[in-house]
């Protein structure tokens, strides 16, 4: 039985007098991936952004309407956006380890939301790590600099990072971009993983890795959800005319 754990509802953007996003209604199904695509400033990372307010940083940025995680509207007043952040992780376009040792990277979240003991300590980041892929290729040298891992070890290492804090939702915005044909591979294998244990909300534009690793697929254009339907159908049989012309490659 399939359960929705994100309901957008009326969602619309603002930045100062511009609206980026406009009315955009659906459901995110726990422990499935839902890819966003679409072309370059049609929204997709602006929505991704709304689901762990990540968009508050933003001064000029203003949200109507509402998103419920676990039925419970992010955007009402009073909520704990720190707790929300750790409930929703981020792995962002270009790896961006911390500048501190592969360790440390993996253990901060879990320090700053109050986790001092060792061994603790120890066993997350060994079971993040091993939950990102990585454990195998790094166990041994957890001392050194994360920055000195390749950029597909990097990218996992900071799926690591994001998982330490054992969050219900992993957002991604376009995770492999930066990455060769191997690495992405990895990482693209690392999802389906991740999708046991996690609900994944992944932006690319690569609408081959949308096909290979999606449940479902949202697909904006201009501020617009087109369409949104299980991943099989949209890119075998779509309903709206936009969402095959921008799947066949006819523009985009």
């Amino acid at each position: 039985m399939e359960k929705i754990l994100v309901s957008s509802r009326g969602v619309n953007l603002y930045y100062d007098s511009a609206r980026v996003l406009k009315d955009i209604t659906f459901d995110v199904m726990e422990k499935q991936v839902t890819a966003l695509i679409g072309p370059s400033g049609c929204g997709k990372s602006s929505f991704l952004r709304c689901i762990n307010r990540m968009n508050d940083f933003i001064p000029s940025a203003r949200v109507e309407g509402e998103i419920l995680v676990g039925g419970s509207n992010i955007y009402a007043g009073g909520v704990d956006v720190i707790a929300l952040r750790r409930n929703v992780g981020m792995v962002f376009q270009k790896p961006n380890p911390f500048p501190m040792s592969i360790y440390d990277n993996v253990a901060y979240g879990p320090r700053l939301h109050g986790v001092k003991q060792k061994d603790r300590l120890d066993d997350t980041v060994k079971q993040s790590l091993v939950g990102a892929a990585l454990w195998d290729e790094v166990k041994d040298k957890l001392k050194t600099p994360g920055t000195g891992l390749s950029g597909g070890q990097q990218q996992r290492l900071c799926i690591a990072r994001a998982i330490a804090t054992e969050p219900e939702i992993l957002l991604m915005d376009e995770p492999t971009s930066a990455l060769d044909p191997m690495a992405t591979a990895r990482i693209e294998e690392l999802v389906r993983e991740l999708k046991k244990r996690y609900t994944v909300v992944i932006v690319t534009h690569n609408m081959q890795q949308a096909a290979r690793i999606s449940d479902r697929t949202a697909f904006f254009l201009m501020g617009d959800l087109v369409e949104y339907d299980a991943t099989p159908k949209m890119f075998t049989s779509p309903e709206d005319k936009r969402t095959e012309d921008y799947i066949t490659g006819r523009f985009g």
